[in-house]
């Protein structure tokens, strides 16, 4: 990292840093993801693939409508996500608002699985910098040992790199030892060259993961998105020795879609990130429909939806 610390000097340093990076060719990266997207798995390998999956869910619910009451239903969920079969393995987190950290953080206790608190002004981003570290030390504070921040789209997307650059920073420290994914909502940055000087001025700035979206704009998460930040920070392990994980989050909802990012993980980053340590899926619905599937390959059969719990 001591490499780099030279591009976050000015403006203008970093400015040029980000802007030197390699251009992304579009057409080949759809391209690639699509090709990536194609490929089969027998059924020893899906159902590892199943419970590679389940294991790397951030379990999410993030309504205004939230309760206490929905986020213990939500932690129970978790921790057995298959009430009928104990082998099944627990989600990796669950994530809600930060006033709601305390509620899964005791619903969670003794259980491994994290809870993950979305921050700074979550969805918009639009809020003061003093509010945003407010907002962290509460979430913290509450119980939360991860911080899903957003970065502020209007001030990137303005050319203001070092002002998003120095918040993640004062974040990153906000949140003292919790982990932090840094939300970069690639539906707003438009092009896959803007994703990827995202990802590296989060990655530079101390995000333990880079994320793609809220989930609450369209486009979320898509394959080509996710293939370049997947070789963002392949690119940035090669040059820093420092690994960081990766989570797209939302429209992710069927097996068919995990298994897709399970097999672009192998291919362009290799089995180091096959883990819920550098791999997350941020879903509400994904759950269900992996615990369906894995439901049929153990029994044989389809189960109908009210196998599973309604979310």
């Amino acid at each position: 990292m001591d490499a780099y610390a030279d591009v976050t000097r000015s403006d203008a340093a970093f400015r040029a840093f980000l802007h030197g990076l390699p251009g992304v060719d579009q057409v080949g990266a759809e391209a690639r993801a699509a090709q990536l997207g194609t490929r089969s798995i027998k059924t020893t390998a899906k159902a590892w693939a199943i419970d590679t999956a389940i294991s790397m869910v951030d379990l999410t619910t993030l309504e205004g409508a939230d309760t206490p009451g929905k986020v213990r239903a939500l932690a129970a969920k978790a921790r057995r996500p298959d009430a009928t079969d104990p082998g099944c393995p627990p989600v990796a987190a669950v994530c809600v608002y930060g006033d709601l950290a305390g509620v899964a953080t005791e619903a969670l206790a003794g259980s491994g699985i994290h809870t993950a608190a979305v921050a700074t002004a979550f969805p918009s981003g639009r809020a003061s910098r003093a509010v945003k570290l407010a907002d962290v030390r509460d979430a913290v504070a509450n119980g939360a040992d991860e911080i899903d921040m957003v970065i502020d789209r209007g001030a990137f997307l303005a050319g203001r790199y070092l002002d998003v650059f120095e918040e993640v920073v004062a974040v990153k420290e906000a949140c003292g030892s919790a982990h932090l994914k840094v939300i970069l909502e690639t539906g707003e940055l438009r092009t896959y060259d803007a994703v990827r000087r995202a990802s590296w001025l989060a990655m530079l700035a101390g995000g333990d993961f880079i994320k793609t979206s809220t989930g609450k704009v369209s486009p979320a998460a898509t394959l080509p998105v996710c293939l370049v930040m997947l070789e963002a920070v392949r690119d940035f392990r090669a040059a820093t020795g420092v690994q960081i994980g990766v989570k797209p989050a939302g429209g992710i909802k069927t097996t068919k879609d995990a298994v897709k990012h399970l097999v672009m993980i192998n291919e362009v980053v290799g089995p180091d990130w096959l883990s819920p340590d550098w791999f997350r899926f941020g879903a509400s619905s994904l759950l269900n429909d992996l615990l369906l599937q894995r439901q049929k390959l153990r029994t044989g059969h389809y189960s109908g939806p009210d196998h599973v719990s309604v979310d």
